[in-house]
């Protein structure tokens, strides 16, 4: 499964946060980027899970969009 996510470093943690667009709440954060690569992995997981331990297990949108940045 892939998911969009979406890392901002934030200069008063200094650190990055990241969100999950698809998976409303799913948040992580870590002092580099690859901490918070590591923890958000461990986020989506346990969202995924306590959801399917509430009756709703996960469904992918029908649509993905990406978010990029093109240099001119």
């Amino acid at each position: 499964m892939k998911f969009q996510v979406v890392f901002t470093f934030d200069p008063e943690y200094q650190g990055y946060v990241a969100t999950v667009p698809e998976l409303p709440g799913c948040m992580s954060q870590g002092k580099t980027l690859d901490e918070a690569v590591t923890n958000i992995k461990d986020a989506i997981t346990g969202y995924l899970h306590v959801q399917a331990m509430h009756g709703k297990p996960y469904t992918p949108n029908e649509f993905q969009s990406f978010i990029g940045e093109v240099a001119l």
